[in-house]
């Protein structure tokens, strides 16, 4: 199963990580990380996220059908989806189709009580 996890993490938290399971030498899921709980949610609207969710497993898809399967306006997709692509979480094929090649996506959050 090929899964995406979207976290959560300050940049020194992610680059510990890495570092951490290089020296392991256990290899680690693709990942996309954001640097605050606000920046995922006002990146991932519930409109986007229903983007992700249609492309997930589906194969490259062309804009039309992928605006039939969410159920919203093209220009409106291709927006979304434009912005998706420019921040790298999801791919345009070479003849234009949008294409997330994950089976599942998990998304890791976390907050404590201030100390």
């Amino acid at each position: 199963m090929n899964r995406l996890m979207i976290r959560v993490e300050a940049e020194d938290e992610w680059s510990r990580r890495i570092v951490q399971a290089v020296e392991r030498g256990k290899p680690q899921p693709p990942g996309y990380s954001f640097t605050t709980e606000e920046d995922l949610l006002d990146t991932l609207t519930a409109n986007r996220f229903a983007i992700l969710k249609a492309l997930t497993g589906a194969g490259p898809l062309g804009v039309r059908e992928l605006a039939r399967r969410v159920g919203r306006d093209v220009r409106a997709v291709h927006a979304d989806a434009g912005r998706l692509a420019s921040i790298g979480l999801i791919d345009k094929t070479s003849d234009g189709k949008l294409h997330f090649p994950y089976d599942e996506v998990r998304i890791e959050m976390a907050w404590h009580a201030a100390a």
